[in-house]
């Protein structure tokens, strides 16, 4: 029996304790939007700190940042020839609101079927206890032959304000050979796919100002601006007919794509009827020209994320509201930048806001789109781990989402990135009834001993 054989054996014959180790990290409410969870955001990173320290991980450290910590911890007994491998992954999860369309207690993990239901249990507490399941199936065999550190952070899920000064401050310990994000996914259960680009993300939060204080509709309507009618004509302009976005610049640097890569793109299994299915959606809608895969992953977009004001409780109040809210995000892609997108829109706004309205644009989050060389060692290891797992090639796609430390990793630390996680499109992301597939979370511990023990620079 090879050692690869061994730790998959170790890891089959564990699989109990696998689902145990998860069930345990959920139960965890690490949501880190939500101050009173700070205690559970700490215990969270102590939960994992003491799984890595009975892996015989060293320095293992839980540093403070003005808002959440990150675990940094390293195994380097592999010796100075091996490669070293330095995981990113988060521990933070979204809140769990709307609670009452969650069928079951949100952080009791429940198994129905082959699911594992909880919130955090695909994004990415799955990902990252199915990694620790692969080194120690390694360590109790033949070895770990690699020599790895961790970078565990929880502010992922409020875009990561922290990250860059601390990645400056720490980059003595974060030099590696290569970066292996596991909070990624692949397109379903029977198809195994690896991400090579990710989107990035610059979210704002739109405030408009004009009367003093609320007044009568029938009194006052007609004869001053209405901030809340004010807002859905901003919001309206800022797309047209076409679905294309209207602030100035916003496609100046969009990176064109070439033929063969949206040959490539078409050849994944999301045709329009996936996408109607997925989201229970009556209709497809979007940027013109381009197929609902290339728009929900190749293509810049711009969202409304939420809206407020005036009067929205039951029934009819005939109120002009003195202000209105909402909260907007962009997607970019290749070679946009928040900067020129943040000028656009500052732009937009001085153009088109009248008289009588004042407005505050506040910036929450932003991040750089990222593209992964995919003619590399690490991505042939992935290829050929995922194939003895799954029987068949992966598919590449790039990835609609953001994940700030992506392009940090590549400016920051000048480092390739491999992004290989086992998350599917319907596990109900940031959504109500969040779940782990367990045959993919089992198979994705596999594919990561292959992995480990497959790679070499």
């Amino acid at each position: 029996m090879t050692s690869v054989d061994a730790a998959i054996a170790y890891a089959r014959e564990h699989q109990t304790q696998a689902l145990e180790d998860l069930k345990a990290l959920v139960r965890i409410p690490s949501i880190s939007t939500l101050s009173e969870h700070q205690a559970d955001m700490r215990r969270a990173a102590e939960w994992i700190a003491a799984r890595l320290k009975t892996l015989e991980f060293e320095r293992i450290d839980i540093i403070p940042t003005p808002k959440h910590p990150v675990l940094l911890a390293e195994w380097m007994k592999a010796g100075p020839k091996a490669p070293t491998l330095l995981v990113y992954g988060h521990y933070d999860v979204q809140p769990v609101d709307p609670i009452g369309l969650w069928t079951s207690d949100p952080f009791e993990p429940t198994q129905r079927g082959e699911n594992l239901y909880a919130r955090g249990a695909s994004d990415m507490k799955g990902q990252l206890v199915g990694l620790l399941r692969a080194i120690e199936a390694l360590r109790r065999t033949g070895g770990l032959p690699v020599n790895m550190k961790f970078l565990l952070e929880g502010e992922e899920e409020i875009g990561s304000p922290n990250l860059e000064a601390f990645m400056r401050a720490h980059q003595d310990r974060l030099a590696c050979d290569l970066c292996l994000n596991v909070d990624s996914g692949i397109l379903a259960a029977d198809s195994p796919s690896i991400g090579y680009g990710l989107r990035g993300l610059i979210y704002f939060e739109l405030r408009l100002l004009g009367p003093a204080t609320d007044l009568h509709s029938g009194t006052f309507g007609g004869a001053i601006p209405n901030p809340a009618t004010v807002l859905c004509e901003l919001i309206g302009g800022m797309r047209d007919k076409k679905g294309r976005v209207t602030l100035p610049g916003f496609y100046d640097h969009v990176r064109k794509l070439s033929k063969n890569e949206r040959e490539e793109l078409a050849r994944v299994p999301t045709p329009d009827a996936w996408w109607l299915k997925q989201t229970g959606s009556p209709a497809l809608g979007g940027e013109a020209g381009y197929t609902a895969n290339e728009r929900a992953s190749v293509r810049p977009t711009l969202d409304v994320n939420g809206l407020l004001g005036g009067f929205t409780g039951e029934g009819p109040k005939t109120v002009l509201p003195a202000k209105a809210m909402a909260k907007i995000s962009m997607r970019l892609v290749p070679d946009q930048t928040p900067e020129d997108v943040r000028r656009g829109m500052l732009a937009y706004l001085k153009a088109n806001v009248p008289a009588g309205i004042t407005y505050e644009l506040l910036e929450h989050s932003a991040c750089n789109p990222a593209i992964v060389e995919r003619e590399s060692a690490a991505v042939r290891a992935a290829s050929r781990a995922l194939k003895a797992v799954w029987g068949k090639d992966p598919l590449f796609t790039r990835q609609g989402g953001s994940v700030p430390v992506v392009a940090l990793l590549q400016d920051l630390l000048d480092v390739k990135v491999l992004m290989l996680g086992f998350g599917l499109a319907d596990d109900n992301l940031h959504a109500p009834n969040e779940k782990q597939h367990l045959p993919t979370f089992y198979r994705g511990t596999e594919a990561f001993i292959h992995f480990l023990t497959g790679y070499r620079p």
